[in-house]
């Protein structure tokens, strides 16, 4: 479960989408308190749904080979199958010269709840699901496995967590280093979700299918 939940963390927070939103939130007006805003929904979001899987649980894995099992085994393989398929279109469609969505040119008007409604909205929602699955399948009984789940939910937001402290602490220096991060991102959005993508849906794959037939 653990180096689940590591790869899966992992891919979370490297996601292009709400890191470029975020470095937009951060510049903007009072953009500290919106990018507070913005984690503390991302964070209660993942710990509310690790605390319903595990609550629905009971803390203790399903059964193997049992019907629950299969089942979070099959969104499992189901998630990293599209994950693969999406990476494999985007991969062979190539880079393209595109523009920043409208809305992002708005996130200097945003209120704090706006912006924490978008720490919801932007997570890799794919992503978070198959942390879910994963979860369903952990058996959570002890100081370590809380810490794991801990774990996870920090490095999910680990890449907020480093801009939103940088900023505040140093503001003038990241304004100019997290301007060179967006336009580095922009440079590099569609390799990295391809990477992502590919990486991640191969991984879940891989050990869904060892997993229902072991």
């Amino acid at each position: 479960m653990v180096l689940d939940l590591i790869l899966i963390g992992v891919a979370i927070t490297l996601g292009p989408l709400h890191n470029t939103a975020f470095i937009l939130l951060l510049s903007s007006p009072k953009g500290v308190r919106k990018g507070l805003a913005f984690i503390l929904a991302w964070l209660a979001c993942l710990v509310v749904l690790i605390a319903a899987v595990v609550l629905l649980t009971g803390g203790r894995p399903p059964i193997h080979q049992s019907a629950p099992s299969t089942a979070a085994l099959a969104v499992k393989l189901a998630l990293g199958l599209g994950m693969v398929l999406y990476g494999e279109r985007k991969r062979r469609r190539g880079s393209s010269p595109r523009q920043s969505p409208k809305w992002m040119a708005r996130l200097d008007h945003l209120s704090l709840w706006t912006a924490a409604g978008l720490g919801v909205l932007l997570q890799p929602w794919g992503a978070v699901a198959a942390g879910a699955a994963t979860v369903v399948q952990a058996h959570v009984s002890s100081l370590a496995s809380y810490l794991a789940l801990m774990g996870y939910c920090l490095l999910a937001t680990s890449s907020l967590l480093v801009m939103e402290i940088y900023a505040t602490f140093r503001p003038a220096a990241a304004q100019t280093s997290l301007a060179k991060l967006r336009a580095w991102i922009d440079g590099h959005q569609d390799q990295t979700i391809v990477s992502l993508s590919l990486a991640l849906g191969l991984w879940l794959v891989g050990k869904s299918i060892y997993q229902l037939v072991g």
